[in-house]
Order: structure tokens, then C-alpha cells, then sequence
């Protein structure tokens, strides 16, 4: 929830102008805290009095708070990540990209994750766009940098995820030096298989691929050829052309 919304924002600063705002926090708001269980509407109003704050997620009731970002366990991952699912969303259209946006996913679960790509389409969507502009609901593919398996992206967060209907969800274990990809089949959560030349390919989002071997060894080149091959396959042409 990096980015807060242009309404909230406009109510913080008429408050501060009438002297009712004191460093940052709303009269009698107490500020977010690792391990505070809280409901999304308390979240949300604790979030918006933080102005200063950069990442806050609320998973089963629980608020996790981000630590500052280092370059080569997560900013430069993050990058990759962006720039691979980027480029499928910008040749496939009807696919919207989300990049550390909000997604009110239940009522106790609200998660920042790093990529999503949702399909946009009315009706046929998983998710909508709020008229505060969040994301509502299940994304089709969220995607999540994590240092490891003892990270709670692979424990609660995945749990979360996986009740509220996430289709594909990708973890890059940057210490681990591994990458995950979770497919839901009949409610639970099965790992991707890898085809006879190492290529993970999307259930949700034909063209979708991933050379993974490649990601984990620095080898963007390679990994952006299998994501030509499958945008110019016959599967992603019908994908779209289905999306009207």
C-alpha cells in the first residue's frame, strides 16, 4: 500500500491545517506494529495516518511491516520479475501489470505483492478496480521476492493467497536460489513441472513462459527469447483474440 490515495491524502492535510494532525499520526491513531492483529478496516485507517510508511500488509489478521530494501536480495530480483511479466502484459492485451499494489483480497487479508498481472476484462476478471483505486479481490498471477522458505511468503501468505483463489502464485527464493511456481488445482496448491528443456509455462496466461534455470543464473538474454517464443506461439494469438 505504498501509494496512498489522492482522498485520504486531501482529509490528512485539511486536518494538519485545522492543528488536529501532530507528526504524521491522526488525534488517537496509534501507529502500525509487526504482530498487531488487526480487521482491514483498522489496518487501513492506522496505514492512512502513516504518511512516512512504505510497506504494511495485512495477512489473516496480521500486520507484517518491510524492512529497507537491499539491491541484490530483492531490488534487482524485483526488477527482473517486472521486467519478464512487463513485457508479457505490454503484447497481451486485457492484462493488467500491478507493481507493490494493494489488493483487498478478504476481509482479513490485505497483501502488498511485488507483481501481479489480473485480467482486466468485466465479467470475466477475478478482481475489479475499487473506486479508491485498489485492487479488489484475487489477481489471476501474484508474484513475490523472498529470501527464503522460512519466509512467511511461503507459509502465511501462500495460505492467504491460496483460500482466497489465486490462480498462479511465483516465489523467487533469492538465498535459496530457487524459484516456485504454485498452480491451484481443486484448492490446493501444486508445483508447477518444468517441460523436457526447463521451461515453466502459465495454466492462466497462454505465451506466459519462464526460463528458470536462466533467471537464477543472471541470464536475462535467455530468459526474454522463451518469453519472444511464447508471445509469437499460436496459444497466446487465441488468448487474446478470446479476450474480445
Amino acid at each position: 500500500m505504498s501509494s496512498k490515495q489522492a482522498g485520504n491524502t486531501g482529509h490528512t492535510r485539511k486536518l494538519a491545517e485545522a492543528g488536529t494532525v501532530s507528526r504524521g499520526l491522526l488525534p488517537s491513531t496509534p501507529p502500525l506494529e509487526n504482530g498487531d492483529r488487526l480487521s482491514r478496516d483498522e489496518f487501513e485507517r492506522r496505514y492512512d495516518a502513516m504518511p512516512d510508511l512504505k510497506k504494511a500488509e495485512l495477512i489473516k489478521g496480521v500486520v507484517y511491516m518491510g524492512s529497507p530494501v537491499r539491491f541484490g536480495k530483492h531490488g534487482e530480483p524485483h526488477a527482473k520479475l517486472l521486467t519478464w511479466l512487463g513485457t508479457y502484459a505490454v503484447f497481451t492485451r486485457g492484462v493488467g501489470l500491478g507493481d507493490n499494489a494493494t489488493v483487498r483480497l478478504a476481509s482479513d487479508t490485505e497483501p502488498q505483492p511485488d507483481a501481479l498481472l489480473r485480467v482486466e476484462a468485466e465479467g470475466r476478471a477475478n478482481s475489479r478496480i475499487s473506486a479508491d483505486d485498489y485492487v479488489e479481490g484475487a489477481p489471476e498471477l501474484v508474484a513475490e521476492i523472498s529470501s527464503s522458505t522460512a519466509s512467511y511468503d511461503l507459509h502465511d501468505k501462500l495460505d492467504a493467497y491460496r483460500d482466497a483463489g489465486v490462480k498462479e502464485y511465483l516465489v523467487w527464493r533469492v538465498e535459496d536460489r530457487e524459484f516456485d511456481w504454485f498452480l491451484l488445482r481443486d484448492g490446493e496448491y501444486t508445483r508447477a513441472a518444468l517441460d523436457a528443456e526447463g521451461v515453466c509455462h502459465s495454466r492462466t496466461f497462454p505465451g506466459l513462459r519462464l526460463a528458470a534455470a536462466a533467471l537464477l543464473a543472471g541470464d536475462m538474454a535467455r530468459v526474454m527469447e522463451e518469453l519472444r517464443k511464447g508471445v509469437e506461439a499460436a496459444e497466446h494469438a487465441e488468448f487474446i483474440a478470446s479476450r474480445g
